[in-house]
């Protein structure tokens, strides 16, 4: 009878540490597959996780609430929370952190399915070359309380050149007040109406 005790507590104290050393090995694989995780996988799984807005705090102070819809190589695409009809281009290297509830955190932190692969190739400057070509206006976000209206007339390596004119008025030579060449590493975010023709993603 002793015996028959002896073995079933080696066994349940076996078991226990079988069971430990896998709770273990399981724990370091998830850091380590975490470890590899980037923000753009992050944010891709914030665009796939619902309806639910996020705050953006972007490079110079500002807070953008949105809801992603879309992620490209190096932005991210997300019309405005507040139920307008504009949608935003935001760089990720503007971003400075993500605002959202623990369980989005949780939640995207999880491995997805592969997204749109073609959109994953897509570059903050293809986007925006995108918009030169179709001539659609836009607003420029620079900073806090510093905001650019007009039209991109050519998309370099790593700047812009917007004409200046009215928001939402056609570019037109009389109109144009002045033109910036903006880096794009100064750009926080880019918006673009709706009715402009770019579909709200």
């Amino acid at each position: 009878m002793r015996w028959e005790r002896f073995f079933d507590d080696l066994e349940d104290q076996l078991a226990a540490e079988w069971e430990a050393e896998r709770a273990a090995l399981e724990s370091e694989a998830e850091r380590l597959r975490l470890a590899r995780v980037d923000l753009r996988t992050r944010l891709a799984g914030l665009a796939h996780d619902g309806e639910d807005a996020v705050t953006l705090e972007l490079a110079g102070g500002e807070s953008l609430e949105a809801r992603i819809t879309a992620v490209g190589a190096d932005w991210l695409a997300a019309p405005e929370a507040d139920g307008g009809r504009r949608l935003l281009l935001v760089p990720l290297a503007a971003i400075r952190a993500v605002q959202a509830s623990h369980g989005h955190l949780l939640r995207c932190a999880r491995p997805a399915e592969r997204g749109d692969r073609l959109a994953e190739r897509v570059t903050f400057g293809l986007a925006l070359r995108d918009l030169a070509r179709r001539r659609i206006g836009v607003a420029v976000g620079t900073g806090p309380e510093r905001m650019l209206t007009g039209t991109i007339d050519r998309v370099g390596s790593d700047h812009i050149d917007l004409a200046l004119h009215d928001a939402g008025a056609p570019r037109r030579a009389a109109d144009v007040r002045g033109y910036r060449m903006i880096p794009l590493g100064a750009v926080s975010w880019v918006r673009i109406d709706a009715s402009a023709g770019v579909p709200v993603v």
